[in-house]
């Protein structure tokens, strides 16, 4: 449990951890090569971890130098199968389909688990996988995978999904021929794959628009890469500033990453100054209400709306928050509802009427952003806030508490006894 007593103005400078988003593709990349992969800057949290015993599981060699760095050596691998009690904790899983199927020709993967946050069909991925000649069933919960050798295709994602294309662009990357995606997601995330695979010898072109180009090769070898800083974790810091009419810099922020999010706090009235390095967010005032939409990348981030619809608990007027990408994310509302948020939910739409302040309360986390977003409400509330469930905000940000410890926020990890 996550202890806060609320209405301290945070101060200072906070660091944020390697990109848990980027990281996890990284090391299902390894998979295409026998030799050494390095990667560090990598995030000490709670999926990481569920990635590299997954990785072992597979047969891969995992060497852990110190929180932030590993080296991966996935020679040995003579297992292809991702079984559930892996794969139910971390929707990322799923990923080591294509590299499996590129390298192995085969491949047994769990269906995905990870957050509730509503329906996240894996067809985009299935589809694809078998224009590039793919044989895959359903068998009693796991997609059975098998291929007498990858080809390259023309293939349209009927949506840009994040993951469909990171597996897309593992798997082509060995396939024989050449690959065009389409309509693919065009996030950083997917950027920073796309330049590890290009150190491994990957002929890619396009990363960060929506039309991809991979040229398939034979042999991928090692790569040394380090994983791009936290957008959303950097995003969550920028809010938790202007939420508590602070000041705080946080290094690593970029805001060619952030965009929307800097346009809307500018909005509500905080300031945001590019460091170079990182980014500062200041506010003296209590912030103003803005309409925000979620949409895919270069679109405001979805796993940011639940930190801003938290601030927008507290600002001066009424705005609309549209979710245009997960349709059961909203699960935050009750537990915002609790500490006196006055929200109304229509469809995938949420009025929220800004009050003064909100009152500590004991809250659910539900999955990993509305868990983060019930820490800023606590912080920006009145009296103690607890937050329960905190085993899905560790599933995505290292060492929260301390850090928010760090900027003069009065917050505790408290253990408890209980189901929760």
């Amino acid at each position: 449990m996550i202890r806060i007593q609320g209405g301290r103005r945070l101060k200072g400078s906070v660091e944020v951890a390697g990109s848990k988003n980027a990281a996890l593709p990284l090391l299902f990349a390894c998979l295409l090569s026998d030799d050494d992969c390095h990667l560090t800057g990598l995030p000490d949290v709670a999926d990481i971890r569920t990635a590299a015993r997954l990785l072992e599981r597979l047969g891969a060699s995992v060497e852990r130098h110190d929180p932030s760095s590993m080296t991966i050596n996935c020679s040995g691998v003579d297992q292809w199968e991702a079984p559930y009690d892996l794969v139910r904790t971390m929707r990322a899983s799923f990923l080591v389909l294509g590299p499996l199927l590129a390298r192995f020709g085969r491949a047994r993967v769990s269906m995905p688990g990870g957050c509730a946050i509503g329906a996240r069909p894996v067809d985009v991925h299935l589809s694809a996988l078998r224009l590039m000649g793919a044989r895959i069933e359903t068998v009693r919960g796991y997609e059975e995978a098998s291929t007498d050798g990858l080809k390259g295709a023309h293939i349209i994602l009927e949506k840009p999904s994040v993951g469909a294309t990171e597996n897309l662009l593992m798997a082509a990357s060995l396939a024989r021929g050449s690959t065009r995606l389409e309509n693919a997601a065009r996030e950083p995330e997917v950027v920073d794959l796309a330049r590890a695979l290009q150190k491994m010898g990957a002929n890619i072109s396009g990363a960060g628009s929506s039309v991809v180009e991979i040229e398939g090769v034979e042999r991928l070898g090692g790569m040394t890469h380090r994983v791009i800083p936290d957008r959303i974790e950097a995003g969550t810091f920028l809010i938790a500033a202007a939420m508590t009419r602070g000041e705080v810099t946080v290094k690593g922020a970029r805001a060619e990453d952030l965009r929307e999010l800097v346009t809307a706090l500018e909005s509500a009235g905080a300031v945001l100054r590019d460091n170079g390095d990182g980014m500062t967010a200041r506010c003296d005032k209590r912030p103003s209400a803005v309409n925000v939409a979620t949409a895919p990348h270069p679109g405001f981030a979805t796993d940011l709306q639940a930190q801003f619809m938290a601030m927008m608990s507290i600002a001066d007027g009424a705005s609309l928050i549209t979710e245009t990408i997960f349709e059961n994310r909203f699960m935050h509302v009750s537990e915002l509802q609790r500490m006196g948020a006055d929200i109304t939910l229509s469809g995938n739409s949420a009025l929220v009427r800004g009050r003064v302040s909100l009152s500590g309360a004991a809250v659910m986390a539900t999955d990993l952003r509305a868990s983060v977003s019930m820490v800023l409400a606590g912080l920006a509330g009145d009296y103690q806030t607890d937050v329960l469930r905190v085993y899905h905000l560790d599933r995505g940000y290292e060492r929260i508490e301390e850090k928010l410890r760090s900027l003069g926020a009065d917050v505790e990890r408290v253990d408890m006894e209980g189901p929760y």
